[in-house]
């Protein structure tokens, strides 16, 4: 009897650790599960973030090339037409310098016209240390042997820049200017009203996509439009 009696409180104490292990092993599993939904929860809403985000992009895209194309059909085959009677008149439209600039770039040679805008915006300085930090920055970009974007000019135009880049003036570029000028006017012209770019437009047919070297850092057409009194313009 006593032994009977004995063994009831070690099967009680056998019961309350069998409990004890199952209120463990099913807390665990309720915080598994737990832990399961959160990251469902969690990997739901970065798909559904995912989805927004794609959406927005191509809403971005679409409003993008739609305000490109409006671009590019602003132009008048009549307005084109005048870009014809002179380089000068080419330039001195915001649509014909933009064209023109494509055109170049089509032949690796956008630096030209680049420096050209870069000459003009620097006429317009300003302050004294704007005009040396402009002066410095258009040298390097363009001017001295081995610039990212040189720009083809005799050895002695470069030199009369090189000596007077310290101590410059508004008119310190305007030799190189005018010698970029004649080569674009005469070469790179002649060739621009014969390209598809320039056909299309005075034709009215829609602008064909071109193959681009690269997009330039420097000194661009849309930048000419509201010029910037920056240095970081050109760097």
């Amino acid at each position: 009897m006593e032994t009977s009696l004995a063994f009831f409180p070690q099967l009680n104490m056998c019961e309350s650790k069998e409990k004890t292990f199952f209120k463990l092993i099913h807390g665990s599993a309720k915080e598994e599960t737990s832990k399961e939904a959160k990251i469902r929860a969690k990997e739901k809403r970065n798909r559904l973030s995912l989805l927004v985000q794609k959406a927005e992009f191509h809403e971005e895209t679409n409003s993008s090339r739609s305000g490109h194309l409006a671009k590019e059909t602003r132009v008048s085959p009549e307005e084109a037409m005048k870009w014809g009677e002179s380089f000068d008149k080419l330039l001195s439209h915001r649509d014909g310098l933009e064209a023109f600039t494509r055109f170049l770039k089509t032949e690796f040679s956008e630096e030209n016209i680049e420096f050209w805008i870069a000459c003009e915006d620097f006429k317009k300085s300003k302050e004294p240390q704007q005009i040396i930090l402009k002066a410095k920055a258009i040298y390097e970009k363009f001017i001295q042997n081995d610039a990212p974007q040189e720009v083809n000019l005799d050895f002695h135009t470069k030199e009369v820049i090189a000596k007077s880049i310290t101590r410059p003036a508004l008119h310190s570029f305007d030799a190189a200017q005018s010698r970029v000028y004649q080569l674009m006017e005469q070469d790179s012209y002649t060739r621009f009203l014969k390209s598809d770019i320039y056909l299309d437009l005075i034709e009215g047919r829609p602008q064909r996509p071109t193959n681009l070297r690269r997009r330039s850092r420097s000194f661009t057409y849309n930048e000419f439009q509201d010029v910037k009194s920056d240095v970081a313009i050109w760097l």
